[in-house]
């Protein structure tokens, strides 16, 4: 008699990339959500993990290993990431994480709705400057505002400028080349900034802890994009919710995974942004945040 053998279904295995400058702690928010809708690293997921380290121009080489594995979806963290995957590849999806404006940095063709995408971008940056200002003006100073941003492609320089135009706020701009965050601080000291504000970024938000103890050390009221920055004794964070976000690329990937056209799938930007003070960090610095800024804060650190 022939020999019969039930056979076991095979689990498909599915690989993702991740393309970013640094590690980023969030992203282990995605693996987490990702293992919520099913997808085990180990079992039938894998992961293929390229960080550049912060050596952007390494990006489009390791985008083209991702390429060469192959793997069936991106994940592009940050703008350089994002355009070195694009480059890249013409067929495997790409989930971008965290880039400002893709239609002007050329990413998209177009969103859903592009017009309100970019009046919300421009009130984000009005808001931001206007609870910096308020702290400014009580400690008496005149109103000039550094920005520290990483070497990255296309950063909404545009979108800062503008906001503080209309507010009558001075922008020195400084960009941090090689983790020379030391150059930076006296780079924005010598051009007698009042406040500062921080770009969100891999490097930036991988250094964190850095940045934050160089505006302590120069006496500087510093915003930043994430609450984990003010958790950690940033003064003031204005933003989306990074845990959010993180899970919302899950979706995208589990989606993907799934066979969903990229075409048919909408960009999304955040929609609620959370204001969060650490008010240790206010004492220390001798400013008194404003009680209409207070009753709108959704995290206060006392």
């Amino acid at each position: 008699m022939p020999l019969i053998a039930d056979g076991q279904p095979q689990t498909k295995i599915y690989r993702l990339g991740l393309l970013s400058p640094a590690p980023f702690a969030g992203l282990e928010v995605t693996s987490v959500a990702l293992r919520d809708l099913g997808y085990v690293e180990g079992q039938n997921l894998v992961v293929e993990r390229r960080y550049a380290e912060g050596g952007l121009d390494r990006l489009p080489s390791l985008a083209r290993q991702l390429v060469q594995v192959p793997v069936d979806v991106i994940i592009a963290v940050g703008a350089d990431a994002i355009a070195a995957a694009k480059d890249s590849t013409k067929t495997i999806p790409i989930v971008m994480g965290f880039t400002t404006d893709p239609v002007r940095q050329g990413f998209v063709a177009s969103l859903a709705r592009p017009v309100e995408i970019s009046r919300a971008l421009h009130m984000l940056w009005d808001r931001r400057f206007r609870r910096s200002e308020s702290n400014c003006l009580r400690k008496r100073y005149h109103a000039r505002s550094g920005l520290l941003c990483s070497v990255q492609r296309n950063w909404p320089v545009h979108q800062a400028r503008g906001a503080a135009s209309r507010l009558g706020v001075d922008i020195v701009v400084v960009e941090v080349r090689d983790g020379d965050y030391d150059s930076a601080f006296a780079a924005i000291a010598a051009k007698r900034a009042d406040a500062l504000f921080v770009l969100g970024s891999p490097i930036l938000n991988r250094d964190r802890k850095r940045i934050i103890a160089l505006a302590a050390k120069h006496h500087l009221p510093a915003i930043y994009e994430w609450r984990e920055h003010v958790e950690e004794g940033g003064l003031m964070a204005y933003g989306g919710e990074i845990s959010a976000l993180y899970r919302t690329v899950a979706t995208y990937v589990d989606r993907l995974f799934k066979g969903a056209n990229p075409a048919d799938l909408p960009v999304e930007q955040p929609t609620t942004f959370l204001l969060a003070i650490n008010l240790k960090t206010a004492k220390v610095l001798g400013i008194t945040i404003p009680q209409s800024i207070l009753v709108r804060a959704d995290h206060v650190i006392q």
